[in-house]
């Protein structure tokens, strides 16, 4: 993973510090008095939330976070020394967003030192089908240094309920999958993450949802670092999922053979969507950056224009919550 930067150092250098959690529930395999899942902890926090410490180990079963103010970090070293999955499907459950191995529909939610998988598609009997490792719909959301870990549909960043828009906020952070693997309609920021296409006949890193012009969401993706399988074939930034979708690529490193144009349709000789989508890089390197191919409707950003998309730009300079203390 691509870390230039610790957690505690990024935060800082945005003017913050990352909270402190006192009387933290704590989840462990072994230990005497400690929860068992990390979903009987979430449902022993009071109903303004609090804080969880989840020990090593692999926990198996679904976690869902609907209180506000909850926060919960991994007591490993690393990320991979905490990993909670589940193996659903949008076909097994019911849904895409019921599928997920975490869902955070909750306000003000913290996620931090720890893997949350899908392995659904590690079974070659099961059918191809989305298969959402998070599922992220809260308000005022932040994930921080975080392997999220799927195939198709792997993170869904989206509003919440009745429509309101979710601003979340992703720092240090490994995300793998193919086809459309983080996909929804947030105001999401990526800042330092990896994104990395998993083997597959098509690979898609992102299917945004604006659906209408006047709508305030969009994926911007801050120093990020692009990678692939070496049996990734048809790599391609993005594709509408709806016909204002908006994704933007600051100073992104792109390590794998993302195709000439970029962007692609969703229906590639039916849909024509990329008319009307905002698709912008502002300086990207690597081997997928040459920017003489790219599709004729994408931008490439000059020095004025970027300036839009930093982060206090975007969240229109209220970024306390990323890490106001409760």
């Amino acid at each position: 993973m691509h870390k230039a930067l610790s957690v505690s150092a990024l935060f800082a250098a945005i003017g913050n510090v990352l909270p402190v959690h006192a009387e933290a529930l704590k989840v462990s395999l072994s230990e005497e008095g400690a929860y068992r899942s990390v979903q009987e902890a979430v449902d022993a926090l009071p109903s303004t939330g609090g804080s969880i410490l989840v020990g090593p180990g692999i926990y198996r079963g679904k976690v869902g976070v609907a209180k506000p103010n909850v926060y919960v970090r991994g007591g490993g070293k690393r990320p991979d020394e905490v990993v909670i999955v589940y193996g659903n499907s949008a076909g097994t459950a019911g849904g895409t967003r019921l599928s997920a191995t975490l869902d955070a529909s909750g306000d003000s939610f913290r996620l931090e030192n720890l893997t949350v998988r899908n392995d659904y598609s590690a079974n070659p009997a099961n059918p191809a089908s989305q298969a959402v490792a998070l599922s992220v719909t809260g308000d005022k959301v932040v994930i921080a240094n975080v392997r999220i870990l799927g195939a198709q549909d792997t993170l869904f960043a989206n509003k919440g309920a009745n429509g309101r828009m979710s601003r979340q906020f992703f720092v240090d952070c490994y995300i793998e999958g193919h086809v459309d693997f983080i996909f929804g309609n947030a105001k999401a920021y990526f800042r330092k993450c990896e994104l990395h296409g998993v083997a597959n006949h098509a690979v898609v890193y992102t299917a945004q949802s604006r659906a209408s012009e006047d709508e305030d969401s969009a994926f911007v993706f801050d120093h990020c670092t692009l990678t692939a399988d070496s049996a990734a074939r048809n790599v391609a930034l993005g594709r509408p999922w709806r016909p204002y979708a908006a994704v933007i690529f600051l100073s992104a490193q792109i390590d794998a053979p993302v195709m000439a144009e970029g962007w692609i349709e969703w229906d590639p000789g039916k849909s024509r969507s990329l008319m009307s989508a905002y698709y912008a890089e502002y300086r990207s390197l690597g081997i997928g950056a040459d920017p003489t191919g790219r599709e004729r409707y994408a931008h490439q950003l000059s020095g004025r224009e970027v300036k839009q998309w930093s982060l206090q730009s975007f969240f229109s300079r209220d970024t306390s919550w990323i890490s106001q203390p409760r």
